[in-house]
């Protein structure tokens, strides 16, 4: 048999995934693991998206639409961007894929050529570096820690450029560390951009779950920065719609022109009926996602005052997403329940074997020193898991 693919066998599992699937099969066996590590709301799709969906298919809404998604989807995504951001966007501006991370693949996918660079701050998702990869271009990291609260600044950016650097990738808020660029810090890092005549990858699927401070859109700061954004959002977090598969782009239309050719030669259009069900999330009753921001405001207030109370951990408040970042840098060199610690890996592993709590380590996020915990998790397996992480740390495996 001849080899497949160098491109392909080079590409790295998703980390989280693999933990996801990790537990789900512990559980399966029957033991009592405590999740933490997919990002994924614990929350059901509300009643009136469910129904529009039951419409859709009753409707018999299930031929294919447009590559980049119906006109209705396209009107309501504008009208939303709109109102919550003062966006100003026609439906000529978004594209519409099976996916928040369809839409970063697509957009790297028309922007990037081999060789290109794309700079790409750390912690960052753990599909950010190996997508890049993935379009035959090169990631060049930039390094930051809890004492510049994991940003980048404009001079470490404008630093980082070469002649072969293409683009930029924000996450605001951030995933792994939950942290919200400033308008400032935007309008700064803008200026580097626009004037080094680069794009920018602007994640903003978190946009409606921040805690401290307020949220910004790059797009909206300055209309030659807007001019080579891609905004990249979804249904997935706000909605509790994970599975539904609906993400976004929202951008320059020669990109969207593009990334619609792309999609028409690949995958086609996302569900139709997922789409539908997508209308009413965007133009519905926005009730459902003031409720899901309370009990993870709540949430993450409990994941904060607990892990900070404890020795040997901490973590800085989130100002946004659903995930806490946990420093355990202290621990390196220990043993804990019989396990030697020398890395976030060795802990992660460690406090799922003896603790029964899973994690996902910071190496996959390009952070050696720290874990991500995601609270869209019931309050019950927060407290449930955060009493079996204080029992690991005192040596005291689960029985």
């Amino acid at each position: 048999m001849k080899s497949l693919s160098t491109a392909a066998g080079a590409i790295k599992p998703s980390a989280t995934l693999a933990i996801n699937a990790l537990s789900q099969e512990l559980k399966a066996q029957g033991v009592d693991v405590v999740s933490f590590g997919a990002g994924e709301t614990d929350f059901y799709t509300p009643d009136h998206i469910k129904k529009a969906g039951i419409a859709a298919i009753e409707g018999n809404k299930s031929y294919y639409t447009a590559s980049s998604g119906i006109a209705p989807l396209k009107s309501a995504i504008c009208g939303y961007l709109q109102r919550n951001f003062g966006l100003a966007y026609e439906n000529k501006n978004i594209c519409v894929t099976s996916g928040a991370k369809h839409v970063l693949y697509i957009a790297m996918r028309v922007m990037l050529n081999p060789g290109d660079e794309v700079i790409l701050p750390a912690p960052y998702w753990v599909t950010y570096e190996e997508a890049i990869r993935m379009c035959g271009a090169v990631p060049v990291i930039l390094r930051t820690d809890e004492t510049t609260r994991f940003k980048i600044s404009a001079e470490q950016l404008a630093a980082a450029v070469t002649d072969k650097t293409k683009a930029v990738i924000l996450t605001n808020p951030s995933n792994p560390t939950g942290m919200l660029y400033s308008e400032e810090e935007l309008r700064a890092l803008g200026r580097v951009i626009v004037d080094n005549d680069l794009y920018l990858i602007d994640d903003e699927i978190y946009a409606t779950l921040v805690y401290e401070g307020k949220f910004v859109s790059a797009a909206a700061i300055d209309p030659e920065l807007a001019a080579r954004t891609v905004i990249v959002n979804g249904v997935s977090k706000t909605f509790a719609m994970t599975g539904w598969r609906i993400g976004f782009a929202a951008g320059p239309q020669p990109i969207i022109k593009l990334m619609d050719t792309y999609l028409s030669h690949s995958t086609g259009n996302a569900s139709n009926i997922a789409q539908y069900a997508s209308v009413a999330a965007y133009e519905g009753d926005q009730t459902c996602v003031q409720e899901m921001w309370k009990e993870f405001a709540k949430r993450r207030a409990y994941f904060l005052e607990r892990v900070n109370a404890m020795d040997k951990v901490s973590c800085l408040p989130p100002d946004g997403a659903f995930y806490i970042f946990m420093n355990v840098s202290k621990t390196f060199g220990s043993t804990l329940c019989g396990e030697k610690i020398n890395n976030s890996s060795d802990f992660a592993q460690a406090l799922l074997k003896h603790g029964l709590v899973a994690t996902v380590p910071g190496a996959a996020f390009g952070s050696e020193n720290h874990i991500r915990w995601s609270y869209a998790t019931s309050m019950e397996n927060i407290k449930k898991g955060l009493d079996r992480l204080e029992m690991f740390l005192e040596n005291k495996p689960q029985a």
